[in-house]
């Protein structure tokens, strides 16, 4: 069953000298060329670009290979490309896992019988702490009583 990817070229960046044309892969489907464009299809129609960031009129088209979405911005008009691929090959693939032979199913083990466990008793709350005094942190002699030099 054929591979195919699906493709969107769109522009990135910002200002004219800095934008760049460029694709990139947003996922794969595996079976016909028709159920590619019709997963094509669904992700164009919802698919938000970087430009314009807020569009005030979008358009999908369709051609041959996929769809073209024109985006209207506040200054200017923005395109999007989205195109049905074959994947021939992909040197990043997994390998494919080798088919071991056939061994008989193992008997299912009978799993062990279930452990009794005695009933867990909540521990009972410790005491409160009575109330501290309002002064229980105040020294009887303060510190600077306490002076090793004389006064000046």
């Amino acid at each position: 069953m054929p591979r195919w990817g699906l493709l969107v070229e769109q522009n990135l960046g910002l200002g004219g000298q800095r934008r760049v044309w460029s694709a990139g892969v947003m996922d794969h489907v595996d079976g016909t060329r028709e159920e590619a464009l019709e997963a094509l299809r669904q992700r164009a129609e919802v698919y938000k670009p970087l430009h314009p960031a807020s569009p005030k009129r979008r358009r999908l088209y369709r051609e041959r290979d996929g769809f073209v979405l024109v985006l209207d911005g506040a200054w200017q008009s923005f395109h999007c490309r989205f195109t049905v691929l074959e994947e021939l090959y992909d040197s990043a693939a997994p390998e494919p896992e080798p088919q071991a032979a056939l061994e008989p199913e193992p008997e299912p083990v009978q799993p062990p019988p279930p452990v009794r466990r005695r009933p867990v008793r909540p521990r009972p709350e410790p005491e409160p702490e009575p109330e501290r005094a309002w002064d229980a942190d105040v020294p009887e002699v303060p510190s600077w009583l306490n002076r090793d030099r004389p006064p000046s």
